[in-house]
């Protein structure tokens, strides 16, 4: 998958789902996780997260808005059920893209929302958990960023192979053609 991603959460009251959600991000391959205005402590979040997460994937705490900062290029998407949201079934992930859910009891803050580029919903009946959310966001960009053998029409595996990548030839071969092709003409 080209591009990469990162994922955090703001104002978590729970450090179990903290947990949770860094736990399914380093599965997922994340390229960074993150917190912004938390008191996340490791050790209850380890209860949790069994990959130890913080210490194979760069982790940031961001200890309010104003410090919160991102790479160059990077897109900040927001998980969250509002009316004006992208159904997450339509959204086309950025590349690089950093995804942020909210607290528990009260979601993205109005400021974070603010400052997001897209902010997505995901459509069920109720909210659900923020582990949930972050995995199924996860899942959705693997899906749809990933390479993988097309669904069959009916059910069961696939019945055809990844296709192969394509790629134009070499640079080096296009001079040598364009310099005989200029060779031939004289």
């Amino acid at each position: 998958m080209k591009g990469y991603f990162g994922i955090g959460i703001e104002g978590p009251s729970k450090a179990v789902n903290v947990g949770t959600l860094f736990r399914t991000a380093h599965a997922f391959g994340a390229s960074f996780v993150f917190t912004v205005r938390a008191q996340y402590n490791p050790r209850q979040g380890s209860a949790s997260d069994t990959s130890d997460t913080p210490r194979s994937v760069p982790t940031y705490h961001f200890a309010d808005l104003e410090a919160f900062r991102l790479p160059l290029g990077c897109r900040l998407v927001g998980i969250e059920i509002t009316d004006d949201a992208i159904d997450l079934p339509s959204f086309r992930h950025p590349r690089q893209a950093a995804y942020i859910v909210g607290s528990e009891r009260e979601g993205l803050s109005a400021d974070l929302q603010s400052r997001c580029d897209y902010v997505v919903k995901i459509p069920t009946r109720f909210s659900v958990n923020l582990g949930v959310a972050g995995a199924l966001v996860m899942y959705d960009r693997l899906l749809t960023l990933g390479r993988h053998a097309p669904r069959p029409v009916a059910e069961g595996a696939p019945t055809e192979a990844v296709p192969l990548p394509v790629f134009g030839d070499p640079i080096y071969q296009r001079r040598q053609r364009a310099r005989q092709k200029a060779l031939s003409r004289q």
